[in-house]
């Protein structure tokens, strides 16, 4: 605390007149002469955040009981005390060495009480004087001391420095407006340079560590240099404040300038009958909020943000916040709905128009439909998620569904979503806050009932800013969703009306406690067959339009569409089946527009010349009978392929080697089926022996493609028994099934797909388990019809089907020739044919084992 914080404090209980009668009577006190060396001796008043200079009258309090008693003797005796500060004002137990080597000779009042202090005394300093010695007598503390003399004429430079700082202290008395005209004429009489530094340091905020400087200064000259430092560095902060205070005062006028003219504006157009556009504005939003029909907790919410906004000025960066929360709140479909329509065959007629296939979906959502026709009133909708390959046609299907009901469509992509914020949106403290993706979608919707399409479900994100999905749970959860909470809005939004379809690629992608809250409806992928339908009736006639060309201008051949699935695409959807149909469309589009003759009938034979030379290649079927060779068919992101796996025998040490990029799965197959015929050799007619002298070469051509899965176990064991006992396998059966040590033959999935690869590529017999029969439900009457469904439970069965009774006879030859002859066997293999086709060997299901 500074001098003058002490004096503020003090002088508000003390009366000013009864200050002056004090210090006159202490005028009156005279000096204590010296001894001959010069010596005084008289007690010590300490002094803790005050400092005493010559010249001044201070009124004091007076705390410490020491100190009391100091000031009751000396006023027993002289009336004077040496003002000496302390070093430390925070330190109450004080001893010899805590005080300043200088100190001032001052006369003391006696102690009087005020109605807030307890006890005061005024001082009043006389001069500088050094402590030489301090002693204690009867509890109080003496000061043995030696008169400072200073000079009192002021040489040149004093002169100087003295008028410099009578300007300096004019300007802080115009910058501060606290100096009284009467103390600015005193100290313009004092000519002493000591005490007018003096007199200075008492008049503006000096800190106290620089009072203890100014104190111990004994030359008058480094005082005055001291305070003029001092009181520069002073004028500095001073006139910067002043400068702000300039900035704020401008600010503050010219708002109520603002203000006042508004206000003047405001009854001038009152008077003409006018309005101004804010208030104008105002009534409007005003109006808009009672006719929006709103619930209870938006309008309430919508009503306190408008009386905010309504006693703010328009220019307030608030008003902008304000103003876009309640125009969200305001542009949110609250009770807006379009009317269903649930006449199932309408509905049937828009699904078969606009898809070819698809059954189960089809059949899921027309259930949903009768469900909703025989019970209107019901608001529970279900929640359901498409999982199938890309360009299956997910998205699609909820358009047609949305116009099916006659309801609104609109989408959002959740491909990368990383940050919660996106679905629930920020709250209202942060800059720039806006509502999360749901409710920007619901504005956007216009409707309280929209089909909602939540795309890409399966590639939600985690990072560092939280879980999307997690925010999910709550709009998919039909239990929770009818108050579905948004950080911005903080108002509970009924989304219990929409109805929510997700779509995703893969399952196993989606997090768990979403998927629990989904309805999951699988889209298999189309099989050629479909493709070509869809073909026919959706991607010509549209790519057509597309290129330009007219209805009839041009048609694509059966085969030709074939061509262009088999060796132009390889997918599960048709999305590449249509960009190359719309290749050829431009192309002919564009002989067209140069004038120039173009084929109004594309053949397969014609194809190539305009895709260029085919991508993919089909895997070819034996032509022969042969040893150690069987054909597998298997399902692929495609659909369904053969797969032929060969087996050769060399000699060696009973080692088994796979080969062809087979996965964990398919090699323990191959493991079990090699232990199978070991355990049924003797009725396999084979010699134990035989198994120690021979290594076993298991190889499924195309080596750079991944395979897996456990339903080539029959075929593996099929062809390994072959390579053994010597007997053909027959070239047009084909087979499909997991076995196990004792030769059961267990179930796999994807049926479909393998019984159409087999129709496909013109093998006549298909081997399969006997449990899958059932499966055959989802293959065309036709298909079956056409192939031989042989059905087996046990490998007894599958070797009676796929092998020739009698092995195939060989001409004994030398143990010398006997490596020569079969490296010469292998070369004479017909090799298969490669391809940069991918397959993957029948992937598991949760259901079946192997797919």
């Amino acid at each position: 605390m500074t001098d003058q914080d002490w004096y503020s404090q003090i002088e508000g209980d003390l009366d000013t007149e009864e200050l002056h009668q004090r210090a006159e009577q202490l005028e009156n006190i005279p000096n204590i002469a010296p001894d001959p060396d010069g010596i005084l001796v008289c007690p010590v008043l300490p002094l803790r955040e005050v400092i005493v200079f010559p010249h001044m009258v201070v009124p004091l309090p007076v705390g410490r009981s020491a100190t009391m008693v100091a000031i009751e003797t000396a006023g027993q005796q002289d009336q004077v005390m040496v003002a000496l500060p302390q070093r430390n004002p925070r330190k109450h137990s004080i001893q010899k060495k805590d005080f300043l080597p200088v100190g001032v000779l001052s006369a003391v009042s006696e102690m009087f009480s005020t109605s807030h202090s307890e006890n005061l005394v005024v001082v009043q300093g006389r001069y500088r004087v050094e402590i030489v010695e301090m002693f204690r007598e009867d509890s109080v503390l003496y000061a043995r001391a030696r008169v400072i003399e200073e000079r009192a004429r002021p040489t040149q430079q004093d002169s100087a420095l003295m008028r410099n700082l009578m300007r300096l202290f004019k300007r802080y008395a115009e910058l501060t407006r606290t100096i009284p005209d009467e103390a600015l004429n005193y100290l313009m009489q004092i000519d002493e340079p000591g005490w007018l530094a003096d007199m200075l340091t008492n008049s503006f905020s000096v800190h106290l560590d620089d009072r203890h400087k100014l104190l111990l200064s004994l030359d008058p000259s480094d005082r005055l240099e001291q305070v003029n430092s001092l009181l520069i560095r002073e004028l500095g902060v001073l006139e910067i404040e002043d400068e702000l205070h300039a900035k704020v005062q401008d600010e503050v006028e010219r708002g109520q300038r603002e203000n006042y003219l508004r206000e003047q504006m405001r009854v001038i157009q009152r008077e003409l009958g006018e309005q101004d556009p804010w208030s104008k504005e105002l009534q409007e939003l005003h109006a808009r909020i009672k006719n929006a029909k709103l619930p209870k907790e938006a309008e309430a919410a919508a009503l306190k943000e408008f009386e905010r906004l309504y006693q703010m000025p328009p220019m307030s960066p608030e008003v902008g916040v304000i103003r876009t929360y309640v125009d969200w709140i305001l542009d949110l479909p609250w009770t807006e709905t379009s009317e269903d329509n649930l006449d199932v065959l309408n509905a049937t007629e828009v699904l078969e128009k606009n898809h070819f296939g698809l059954e189960k979906p089809k059949d899921r959502i027309l259930e949903s439909i009768a469900i909703r026709s025989l019970r209107p009133n019901r608001t529970r909708q279900p929640i359901l998620c498409f999982v199938g390959p890309p360009g299956t046609g997910k998205t699609t299907l909820g358009k047609s569904i949305a116009e099916a009901l006659g309801r609104k469509f609109v989408r959002i992509s959740l491909g990368g979503v990383r940050d919660e914020a996106e679905m629930r949106g920020h709250r209202r403290t942060y800059i720039g806050a806006l509502p999360g993706r749901i409710i920007q979608t619901m504005k956007r919707a216009e409707t309280l009932n929209p089909v909602f399409i939540l795309d890409e479900v399966d590639k939600l994100g985690v990072g560092f800013r939280g879980d999307p999905a997690a925010a999910l749970l709550e709009v998919l959860d039909p239990e929770q969703n009818q108050e579905f909470s948004d950080h911005y809005l903080e108002i509970p939004y009924d989304l219990s009306k929409v109805l929510f379809i997700t779509t995703a690629n893969h399952r196993s992608d989606i997090p768990w406690a979403l998927l629990d809250r989904m309805e999951v409806v699988e889209f298999p992928g189309y099989i050629e067959e479909e493709k070509v339908e869809i073909a026919k009736k959706f991607l010509v006639p549209r790519q057509l339009d597309e290129a330009g060309l007219e209805e009839g201008e041009l048609a694509f051949t059966e085969k030709t569409i074939r061509r262009i699935i088999n060796e132009y695409t390889y997918e599960a959807g048709v999305r590449n089946l249509e960009r190359e149909i719309g290749r050829v469309c431009r192309k002919i589009a564009r002989l067209k527009a140069e004038k120039k003759n173009f084929p109004s009938r594309i053949t397969d034979t014609a194809v190539e010349k305009y895709l260029g030379p085919p991508e993919f290649s089909t895997t070819d079927v034996e032509t022969e009978d042969q040893i150690g060779v069987a054909t597998s068919i298997a399902w692929t992101m495609a659909g369904g392929d053969i797969m032929p796996i060969e087996v050769a025998l060399t000699e060696g040490k009973g080692g088994l080697q796979v080969t062809g990029q087979i996965g964990e799965v398919m090699q323990e197959s191959a493991q079990a089926a090699l232990t199978y015929m070991k355990s049924r050799a003797r009725e396999l007619g084979l010699k134990a022996e035989i198994f120690e002298n021979l290594d076993v070469h298991i190889h499924v051509p195309e080596g750079s493609i991944p395979k897996d899965g456990p339903s080539a176990g029959i075929t593996l064991a099929t062809a390994v028994i072959s390579a053994f006992t010597g007997r053909k396998v027959r070239k047009d059966v084909c087979m499909t099934g997991e076995v196990t040590l004792r030769g059961r033959v267990l179930a796999i999935g994807g049926v479909r797909n393998k019984v159409l690869a087999a129709h496909r590529n013109g093998l006549k017999t298909v081997v399969m388990p006997l449990k899958n029969k059932k499966d055959l439900v989802d293959v065309p009457k036709k298909v079956q019809s056409d192939l031989n469904l042989v059905f087996v439970s046990h490998m007894d069965e599958v070797l009676e089907v796929a092998l020739h009774d009698e092995p195939e006879k060989r001409p004994r030859k030398e143990k010398k020739e006997g490596k020569a002859e079969k490296a010469k066997q292998e070369t004479e293999k017909p090799a298969p044919s490669g391809s940069s086709q991918p397959r993957q060997e029948d992937k598991g299901t949760p259901v079946q084992p192997g797919a």
